[in-house]
């Protein structure tokens, strides 16, 4: 029986975040649907085209959701932990950014 751990903050939740993204090739897509995602944003607000806000979880988990599908063989944890999961992509993001999580 496979039992769902429970993370009452953050904190706790990203170390078990990094590691379901140990496959570089899936951490390169996340970080290609969250660049996406933010383009989109950024987008949408200076132009007004709301209607593309659909867009945006298909940019953002269509690139991820490959990513663990073929590369790093597991269940996104979008499907367990979907906020602590979306905070952990934009933290991952970042940490690629300055170099703390390698590409």
């Amino acid at each position: 029986m496979n039992t769902i751990q429970q993370f009452d903050r953050f904190s706790d939740f990203y170390p078990y975040y990094l590691a379901e993204h140990s496959n570089s090739t899936c951490r390169r897509l996340h970080f290609v649907g969250t660049s996406l995602v933010i383009a989109l944003v950024a987008w949408i607000v200076g132009s007004g085209s709301w209607g593309l806000l659909i867009a945006l979880p298909i940019a953002g988990y269509g690139f991820a959701w490959a990513g663990h599908f073929f590369f790093e063989k597991n269940r996104p944890a979008t499907f367990r932990y979907p906020l602590y999961s979306l905070a952990g992509d934009f933290v991952m993001y970042r940490d690629m950014l300055v170099g703390k999580v390698g590409f």
